[in-house]
C-alpha cells in the first residue's frame, strides 16, 4: 500500500471524516463485509459512484448489531440517506452449508473469522438504523436484497417470506447492479423531494394499496403473497412472471399484494454501456483492504487481488443461479482499453510478481457476446439464450476475447494471465453459419488450453442425467465428454499435464438416487474422482428453488421430486465418493433394492 495517504479510502471513523475537513456526510453505507476498496466489492463501488458525484460518503464495515450501537451512531445523521448491503455473498449462504451447518470462517472478513456479521444484516441492520433514526431514509441493497424483493422461499427458515421490505422497514430497495439508481437517488433527495414522493425505475417500495402511482405501461399484477402461503402453485406461477421480466429489454412493472401494502418493483434502467462500466472501473480505487486491516488477512481480496473483471452479466439461465436476476442476462463488456489500464496498475504493484489470476465474469468467455440483430433480442422474455439450444441470433465469435488475451500479455510485468472464471464449453462447441466464428471458437480452446491454465480448468457439466440437467438447463453431458476429448488432445500435443476440474451438484430438484448413481458410473468411466462437488442450496429468486419448494416447474407446472430430508440429500451426495471404502456397501446395498445391478456393475464392476 505505498505511496497512498489515510485519505484515499473512504472514511470508516469519525477521525477520518475530520482528516478530509467535513462537517457532515450525505451518505453512510453500512456493509455486511470487510470494506476492500475495489469494483468487485459492492458497498466500495457504491461509495466510489455517489463520491464521483460530490457527495461526502463514508463506510461503516460490520457494524457491531450485539454492543450499546456504537458503530450505528459513531458518523451521526447522513444529510441524504443511509445505505444498507449484506455483503457480496446472500449472508445464509455465508453463514450455512446446504446441511444448515454454521460454518468456522467467512471468507469477506479479516483473517476469515466468522461471527462479524448476524443473519439477514439487510433486516437487522436496518432495524436498528430506523429504531435510531426514524427520520432518516434506509435504502437496502445487494445480493441479499435484491433477490428478496417479492415472496420468497427461505430455505433456512423453511417458510415462505413476504418481500424484505416489509420485514425490514426500509425505506426503498434498489435491485440489481446499483449505480444507476443510487445515483439518480441521490439526486432526487439532493433537490428536495421526500423519499415518499420518489419514483425511479430499478427499486421497489411499499405503497397503500390507494396509493398506487401512475404507470405507462401495464403492470403484471401478482398472486399475493397471502395466496401463496396458501397456495404453492401460484407461487410457481408468481416466479415465472418474475424471471421473464428481469430478462427483458422493457420490463414491466410489477406489483404484489401483501398484508394491507402493495410492494412495487419498478422496471429496471437500460443495461450500462461499455463506456459507463469502463467509468465504474475507472473511479480512484486504491484495490487494497482498507489500513484498519493492517497485517490482516481478507480471503475473498486475496483470491482477486490479481484479476481483473472484463464484462457484466450472464445469459446462461442456469435454473439454480441468481446472476443474471442480479446482473441481468444483457453482457455489458468493457472496453479493451480500459482493462488494459486496469491490468496495467496491477503489474505497478510492489507484490505483483507477473500473474493475473484472472481474467474473466460471471463466465469466462462470454465477453462481447450479444445479439446479432438487437431488435429480435428487445422482444424476447428468455432467461437463457443457449438452453435448449444456443439462439441463432447470439453472436458466439470469441475473436474479442482471443485478442484481448494476447494484448494482456503482452504488458510489461504480465508473465502469465490465467483464466479462473468457468468456461462455457457449449459456446465452444456450437457450430454457427459463419465458419469465421467456428474458427474463432477452436482458435479460443487452443490459446485458453495452451496459455491461460494454472494447472487446473474449471467447468460445470453440474450432472450427467439428461432429465436433471434440462431442469437445470444446462447442455448435455456428451458436450462435456466432447470437450474433455479436445482439452486432453491440446494438452498432449503441447506436452502440458493440465486437469480439468468439473464441478457437479446433488440433489437438484428433479434428480432422483438412479441419477447419482448414473453420474458415479459414469464419472468413474472418465476416471475422475471428484472433488469440486456441492449439495444443491435453495436461494431466493432461483427457478430451482421454486421447483424445491413449491414441487412445481414455473413453466410447465408440472410436477417435480426433489430430495429434500438431510437423509435424501446424503443419500444422493455419497455417489460422489463412490470409490470410499465407507460407502461402497451402502451404495450396493441401496442399487440392489432399486433393483439397479446394472449401475452396480459399472460402478464396482
Amino acid at each position: 500500500m505505498e505511496g497512498f495517504k489515510l485519505t484515499d479510502w473512504l472514511p470508516v471513523t469519525k477521525k477520518e471524516v475530520e482528516l478530509r475537513g467535513w462537517d457532515y456526510l450525505d451518505v453512510i453505507i453500512f456493509s455486511g463485509d470487510a470494506y476492500v476498496d475495489h469494483p468487485s466489492f459492492g458497498a466500495a463501488v457504491i461509495g466510489r459512484v455517489l463520491e464521483s458525484q460530490g457527495l461526502r460518503v463514508a463506510i461503516v464495515p460490520q457494524p457491531n448489531w450485539r454492543d450499546d450501537l456504537r458503530d450505528f451512531k459513531k458518523l451521526g445523521t447522513p444529510r441524504l440517506f443511509f445505505a444498507v448491503a449484506a455483503g457480496a455473498m446472500d449472508s445464509m449462504v455465508n453463514h450455512y452449508t446446504a446441511n444448515k451447518r454454521l460454518r468456522s470462517d467467512d471468507a469477506y472478513t479479516q483473517d476469515g473469522r466468522a461471527g462479524m456479521r448476524p443473519d439477514y444484516p439487510s433486516i437487522v441492520y436496518t432495524r436498528i438504523l430506523k429504531e435510531l433514526f426514524p427520520r432518516v431514509p434506509v435504502v437496502i441493497g445487494g445480493i441479499e436484497a435484491s433477490m428478496r424483493r417479492l415472496a420468497h422461499y427461505d430455505y433456512w427458515q423453511d417458510q415462505l417470506k413476504p418481500g424484505i421490505l416489509c420485514e425490514s422497514g426500509a425505506d426503498l430497495l434498489i435491485y440489481g447492479m446499483g449505480e444507476k439508481p443510487v445515483v439518480a437517488l441521490a439526486e432526487e433527495l439532493k433537490n428536495g423531494r421526500s423519499i415518499r414522493e420518489i419514483n425511479i425505475p430499478q427499486t421497489a417500495f411499499l405503497k397503500n394499496k390507494n396509493e398506487l402511482p401512475v404507470s405507462d405501461k401495464e403492470d403484471i399484477v401478482l398472486f399475493s403473497y397471502e395466496e401463496c402461503l396458501k397456495d404453492k402453485l401460484k407461487q410457481a406461477k408468481n416466479f415465472r412472471h418474475i424471471e421473464e421480466q428481469s430478462n427483458k429489454y422493457e420490463a414491466s412493472r410489477i406489483i404484489q399484494e401483501t398484508g394491507n401494502k402493495l410492494i412495487i418493483v419498478n422496471p429496471p434502467y437500460p443495461a450500462m454501456t461499455s463506456e459507463e462500466l469502463d467509468r465504474v472501473h475507472e473511479l480512484p480505487f486504491t484495490r487494497y483492504p482498507h489500513p484498519k486491516y493492517k497485517n490482516k488477512h481478507i480471503p475473498a481480496y486475496e483470491m482477486i487481488k490479481f484479476s481483473v473483471n472484463i464484462h457484466r452479466g450472464c445469459f446462461g439461465g442456469c435454473a439454480f443461479c441468481t446472476i443474471s436476476a442480479h446482473q441481468g442476462k444483457f453482457i455489458i463488456s468493457r472496453n479493451p482499453e480500459s482493462i488494459i489500464k486496469e491490468v496495467k496498475i496491477l503489474a505497478d504493484r510492489p507484490d505483483f510478481k507477473g500473474y493475473l489470476s484472472d481474467l474473466g465474469g460471471p463466465s469466462a468467455n462470454m465477453y462481447r457476446m450479444k445479439g446479432k440483430d438487437e431488435t429480435i433480442c428487445r422482444k424476447c422474455k428468455k432467461s437463457s439464450c443457449i438452453h435448449p439450444g444456443i439462439c441463432k441470433n447470439l453472436n458466439t465469435d470469441h475473436a474479442p476475447l482471443i485478442s484481448l488475451y494476447k494484448e494482456v500479455d503482452r504488458i510489461k510485468g504480465v508473465k502469465k494471465s490465467f483464466i479462473g472464471s468457468g468456461v462455457r464449453y457449449d459456446l465452444l462447441l456450437n457450430r454457427d453459419e459463419d465458419e469465421s466464428i467456428n474458427r474463432s471458437a477452436r482458435e479460443y480452446m487452443r490459446e485458453l488450453i495452451g496459455h491461460h491454465v494454472s494447472g487446473r480448468l474449471k467447468v460445470a457439466p453440474e450432472h450427467s442425467s439428461a432429465s436433471v440437467l434440462n431442469y437445470m438447463r444446462k447442455p448435455s453431458f456428451e458436450q462435456f465428454e466432447q470437450f474433455k476429448k479436445i482439452f486432453d488432445r491440446i494438452n498432449k500435443e503441447q506436452n502440458l499435464r493440465q486437469q480439468l476440474i468439473p464441478y457437479f451438484i446433488s440433489s437438484h430438484p428433479g434428480c432422483r438416487e438412479e441419477d447419482m448413481a448414473e453420474l458415479a458410473a459414469v464419472t468413474r468411466k472418465l476416471d475422475f474422482k471428484l472433488e469440486q462437488v456441492q449439495d444443491f442450496t435453495p436461494t431466493p429468486m432461483t427457478m430451482a428453488t421454486e421447483m424445491y419448494y413449491t414441487g412445481f416447474h414455473p413453466y410447465t407446472l408440472e410436477k417435480v421430486v426433489t430430495a429434500k430430508t438431510k437423509e435424501q440429500k446424503l443419500e444422493q451426495r455419497r455417489y460422489f465418493f463412490w470409490y470410499k471404502p465407507e460407502y461402497r456397501s451402502s451404495i450396493i446395498n441401496k442399487l440392489k433394492r432399486l433393483n439397479r445391478f446394472d449401475l452396480i456393475k459399472r460402478i464396482y464392476g
